[in-house]
């Protein structure tokens, strides 16, 4: 019996970090993009390797904070697969759903790190996923990014949570899912956890709105049991039906961006599995990815039980307020 499941794709993050360039940005500086010297070669100063993807990061994050998890994923049988198989491992995340494809490649990513903010060039590949037969028992499952061919898979996890009603869901779709609305707003009634950032909310939305609280009922309208919103050192947003609160940021030097939505996502639901209400379980979030913002390199710095509560209490100034 699990705690958790998670379900998507576990990816290699070639992490590469400069100083020459530009930024071009419009005259609101709401949009803008990174410039580099054309056919040039430029200077990296820091560069690392490490396992990325939502559903992989969730599992580390998951089990550092005491659940018992595991990940349903699809790797390449290749270098970077052994590398992403390895390492789950290391953290102790149990990988008997994890299978290993010839035919495929593993995902890959390669994250350009400029001015304390992070641009991703990402590797998706078409594949065909598996859903078990006999998925083991679990108390949640998560489900998140997956490449282009999904669409089997969430039909079958949609029939196996319809037949087994008290299995509990967290959704946080990739940006693949959200380019399909349909398919979202399909199993949106069957989730009790909708974990997005601004962004995403507004285009599940098809509304450019910026308050967090009517952007959480709205989706609480589409079937969600519960809605959290990030928005990076803004902090975030949660609600449900009886009421909507919002936790800041800690404020922390940042390092790197990188995997701070995860953290987030890690902390948050870990609290909610530790039956902890949506203002404690906001608390957990905003610790968990201010602390790994705050670090840099192939291991983040994420946060145990104990680790957890020091955090909150050294940054206890900083409470989710209802809104």
């Amino acid at each position: 019996m699990y705690n958790l499941i998670t379900i998507g794709d576990a990816v290699i993050d070639t992490n590469v970090f400069i100083d020459d360039a530009t930024l071009e940005c419009d005259v609101n500086k709401q949009n803008c993009q990174v410039c580099l010297n054309y056919a040039s070669k430029i200077p990296l100063t820091d560069s690392f390797q490490a396992i990325g993807g939502n559903a992989a990061n969730m599992a580390i994050g998951a089990t550092k904070l005491g659940l018992k998890t595991t990940i349903l994923t699809s790797i390449g049988k290749d270098a970077n697969g052994e590398m992403i198989k390895e390492n789950l491992k290391k953290h102790k995340v149990d990988t008997r759903l994890l299978s290993m494809d010839k035919k495929i490649k593993t995902r890959y990513s390669v994250v350009l790190h400029f001015k304390k903010e992070r641009t991703i060039l990402s590797y998706h590949q078409e594949r065909t996923y598996d859903f078990p037969k006999n998925l083991p028992k679990a108390d949640w499952i998560y489900y998140t990014s997956l490449s282009e061919g999904y669409e089997n898979l969430q039909n079958n996890l949609l029939n196996f949570l319809n037949k087994n009603k008290g299995i509990h869901l967290a959704y946080n779709p990739g940006s693949i899912q959200i380019k399909n609305l349909n398919l979202v707003k399909e199993i949106l009634p069957r989730t009790d956890i909708l974990i997005v950032n601004l962004e995403e909310a507004k285009k599940i939305l098809g509304a450019d709105l910026n308050d967090d609280r009517v952007l959480i009922q709205k989706l609480l309208a589409l079937g969600a049991k519960e809605v959290v919103i990030t928005n990076g050192g803004q902090g975030a947003s949660a609600g449900n039906e009886n009421g909507v609160w919002h936790c800041d940021s800690f404020p922390v030097e940042v390092v790197s961006k990188t995997g701070a939505g995860d953290a987030f996502s890690s902390g948050y639901l870990a609290a909610r599995l530790y039956n902890h209400d949506t203002s404690t379980a906001l608390n957990w979030g905003i610790a968990n990815s201010c602390t790994a913002i705050s670090s840099s390199g192939p291991e983040k710095n994420l946060l145990n039980k104990k680790e957890m509560a020091e955090t909150i209490s050294k940054f206890s100034s900083i409470k989710p307020k209802a809104i």
